[in-house]
């Protein structure tokens, strides 16, 4: 299904803010600070995929990624019920309105 490209460029915009405000939150900046250290140990040994350094960094990589992945899934869940109950409020007749 192809939308028009106003509808693309909506999507695309809110995508964008979206994702810089899942790249300030404070919380993912910490985890991904703890990363970013993580992997700097890593490189201190000398088989890393043997190392606790390496099992360290994995850890906290895969949680950074879960924390972004979990704030953007529900942030589109919200964008698209706001979306679906416009849309259904402007296209359904009030129910006062309406006679029986």
């Amino acid at each position: 299904m192809n939308f028009p490209p106003w509808l693309e460029q909506a999507i695309q915009a809110r995508l964008d803010e979206v994702s810089a405000q899942i790249e300030h939150d404070s919380k993912l900046s910490r985890v991904r600070e703890e990363t970013d250290e993580a992997f700097e140990a890593l490189f201190a040994g000398k088989d890393t995929e043997q190392t606790a350094e390496y099992a360290e960094w994995e850890n906290r990589y895969i949680v950074s990624k879960g924390i972004e992945n979990e704030r953007l899934y529900m942030q589109g869940l919200r964008d698209g019920i706001e979306l679906t109950v416009s849309l259904l409020g402007q296209s359904m007749p009030e129910e006062g309105n309406t006679k029986a």
